[in-house]
């Protein structure tokens, strides 16, 4: 992949997509405090057009900044709360049997809260396997089957799922394979004092910051074809496999993926750095993106597509001290 000189036009369209970008990172800044690594994240996924899995603790504005990105990027919004009863048919639809007035019976296909651009998918690990399943179809293609049938979603579609990684009595862990349709996973953390601060004032007064939508979706899709147009340099390309290729547990790794990795990343991983590093230039006003936006992509792109085996955890080795050690040493 080569380096090309992007036109004119389309400097003027990234300038004028990362202004409205701008604009939403501010606004939602004003109703998420002190949360701007995981605002610049999310808008990223949606920017690239991928889907995001959200992880922390309860409390953290994780449901306020899905709604408040639904309602600044102007798509439809629906929220599914995943239970250990809920399934599949919630979520996709289902087909009913109807009589008409004539006596004459047929199936009518009732669609699912699944039919929107931005589907919350609120702790999506405690429901069943079945019932996660039912999503891949649609994240990977775009389209649900139900009884034999195809049935496309809207554009653009996106899921942003959220997780609670401290109770985990009653609920399933997500396979592997829905895992890696997650463009990136973003961790986020307890706000700093400051930020805890400023959220209180501004939360448990009279009035709350109110949001108004900066773009609607025809800008987004046209972000999301940008972010594939924007060329990307030989020296990330070259990075970001390197770094990828070194996660993986392989006869030629080094002894520390040899020893405390179970299984490494695919090739989505690269795809995702890819396209992620690309839509963090755009929404940040950078015209290409650097090596730095692949070291700050690491954690969230590799962290749900690489596991460490028991020997890691038995001599404390977390996941994102690991990824941190092989950026260190990839590039």
């Amino acid at each position: 992949m080569t380096e090309t000189k992007p036109s004119h036009d389309l400097l003027q369209k990234f300038d004028e997509i990362s202004v409205k970008f701008g604009e939403a990172k501010t606004a939602l800044g004003e109703v998420v405090f002190g949360q701007d690594e995981v605002i610049d994240l999310t808008l990223a996924t949606i920017a690239a057009g991928g889907h995001g899995l959200l992880v922390g603790a309860p409390g953290l504005a994780k449901t306020l900044l899905i709604t408040s990105i639904a309602d600044l990027l102007g798509l439809s919004a629906k929220r599914v709360q995943f239970t250990p009863d809920l399934m599949p048919g919630d979520v996709l639809g289902s087909e009913v049997l109807e009589e008409s007035a004539a006596g004459r019976r047929e199936f009518r296909f009732i669609p699912g809260p699944i039919f929107c651009q931005l589907l919350m998918a609120d702790e999506i690990n405690r429901a069943s396997p079945r019932t996660q399943s039912a999503l891949l179809q649609a994240m990977q293609e775009q389209h649900v089957t139900v009884a034999g049938e195809r049935h496309d979603l809207p554009s653009p579609f996106h899921v942003l799922a959220t997780q609670n990684p401290i109770e985990q009595e009653g609920t399933y862990p997500l396979p592997e394979a829905q895992l890696d349709r997650f463009l990136l996973q973003i961790d986020i953390q307890y706000p700093d004092l400051d930020a805890e601060r400023q959220m209180l004032g501004a939360t448990t007064g009279e009035q709350s910051a109110a949001i108004k939508a900066v773009m609607t979706d025809k800008d987004l899709i046209t972000a999301q074809q940008l972010v594939r147009q924007m060329p990307i340099g030989e020296q990330v390309v070259e990075a970001i496999l390197s770094l990828v290729r070194a996660a993986r547990p392989t006869d030629d790794a080094k002894a520390a993926v040899k020893n405390f990795v179970a299984w490494g990343p695919g090739p989505r991983a690269s795809q995702a750095f890819s396209l992620a590093a690309r839509s963090l230039a755009l929404i940040e006003g950078r015209h290409a993106p650097s090596l730095d936006d692949v070291r700050r992509l690491a954690g969230p792109v590799l962290r749900h597509r690489m596991a460490l085996n028991f020997t890691a955890r038995s001599e404390g080795i977390d996941i994102d001290s690991f990824i941190k050690d092989l950026v260190a040493g990839a590039f």
